[in-house]
């Protein structure tokens, strides 16, 4: 029978590689909550509606690259291809600015876009994201910037670099559209074709795009800054002086603008160096109108969205200490394998990792396993053991080993862990 695969641009993370994301999962529910953000779970299924909303029906991500399906019923349903417009539905639909001034948030899970797979891109991929409701002041934006700094600090992760830029707001981001149709406009021949088609839909969607060859054309191209009005000015300037106190470094660059339609004022990215053309580890921003075009009141909001496997890719995952297995019994014969059973069980109960071979072998065999397993420490039970009423308790680091009375093996394992595990 022919083998099963798994789909193209879709990955199994495999034990190795799992114990490393929890670690980054674990530091950045760390983090967050010192900044007092709270964890939402945010269903993988999503009305279709909801992403055409909220992305806007001309993006990449709704035309081309998201999952729908007909359900049952009829109703068109998407696998959500980010997590921001699942966020700001729930929050609307369960009134949350009702329940509280402000709503810090933060989500880690899949997401799925069917895109071509490349390094650091897959068809299901992870995201850490994270949204604030409730602030319209610069210095949210500052402090979440804050927060994303010493989350990759924490994780030792070297050469990322913050981006910062301005994309205005409705009042000004008019005149700038208008002045990069100008700019374009004798150029659009030598544009790709997306780029060809955002200049109808989107003009500032041209400067996002990863064509070397748009790229260079979009250099000489309008600034941003050049263009927005007095609020959006002195927001952008008071968060710059924000991010000085925090002693956040941090580059201006007037080409980043954001592939979403819902994106206002500050949006940023922290890019690497070793990730090519696609090299935002995190990117986010502003989108104060979100909330109120999805149906809740007015609500000024930011987020930010952390590619997992870019931040992956990223981290030494050799920095992270692989969690030992404390004990391996090694169990010579029926009557010790009800014995191992019984000691197993009441190790768990204790807190204790402890595993065996249950199929036995001789113990050659199982003291092989207990390598593999790279055990602290393996407990021999055979005829001779349970006849004298001990166990052997073998150190797999000194090779030390003793015997201790059946009666206060436990014991004596957790006497052992709590010496461990002192300060």
């Amino acid at each position: 029978m022919a083998q099963i695969q798994g789909i193209k641009g879709v990955k199994d993370v495999l034990p190795d590689e799992a114990r490393v994301w929890q670690h980054i999962r674990n530091k950045a529910r760390e983090i967050f909550h010192t900044f007092g953000y709270s964890e939402i779970i945010i269903p993988v299924l999503e009305s279709s509606e909801l992403f055409l909303r909220s992305i806007g029906e001309t993006t990449d991500i709704v035309e081309k690259e998201m999952y729908l399906f007909d359900d049952r019923d009829g109703k068109k349903i998407a696998l959500r291809p980010e997590g921001t417009a699942s966020v700001v539905r729930s929050f609307v639909e369960h009134n949350l600015s009702h329940s509280l001034p402000f709503s810090k948030l933060y989500y880690i899970g899949p997401m799925f876009r069917r895109e071509r797979p490349q390094a650091g891109r897959y068809r299901q991929f992870y995201q850490i994201g994270a949204e604030v409701f409730g602030f319209a002041s610069p210095q949210i934006d500052a402090e979440m910037l804050s927060m994303l700094d010493l989350f990759f600090n924490s994780l030792n992760i070297k050469g990322v670099e913050l981006q910062v830029n301005s994309i205005g707001c409705p009042i000004c981001r008019p005149a700038f559209r208008e002045a990069l149709r100008n700019f374009f406009s004798d150029k659009l021949s030598n544009l790709c074709d997306n780029c060809q088609r955002r200049y109808e839909l989107n003009p500032l969607r041209i400067l996002d795009c990863k064509s070397p060859h748009c790229h260079a054309i979009a250099e000489g191209a309008p600034k941003t800054l050049d263009y927005l009005c007095d609020d959006c000015l002195k927001h952008f300037n008071t968060l710059q002086d924000c991010l000085k106190l925090a002693g956040v470094s941090y580059n201006i660059n007037q080409r980043l603008v954001r592939g979403l339609d819902y994106y206002t004022r500050t949006t940023f990215e922290f890019v690497s160096g070793s990730l090519g053309a696609q090299n935002a580890v995190a990117a986010g921003g502003r989108y104060d109108s979100l909330v109120e075009e999805l149906g809740g009141p007015p609500t000024p909001a930011i987020g930010f969205s952390i590619g997992f496997e870019r931040l992956f890719s990223n981290f030494d995952s050799s920095s992270v200490a692989v969690k030992l297995i404390n004990v391996f019994v090694a169990a010579l014969g029926d009557k010790a394998q009800e014995k191992a059973f019984q000691i197993i069980n009441q190790l768990h109960k204790k807190g204790i990792s402890a595993i065996t071979d249950y199929d036995g072998g001789s113990l050659k065999s199982q003291m092989r396993k207990a390598d593999k397993f790279d055990s602290e420490f393996v407990l021999i039970i055979g005829d001779d053991e349970l006849s004298k009423g001990v166990v052997i308790i073998r150190n797999m680091k000194n090779k030390a080993q003793e015997e201790v009375p059946i009666t206060m093996i436990v014991e004596k394992l957790e006497g052992i862990f709590k010496t461990h595990d002192s300060p």
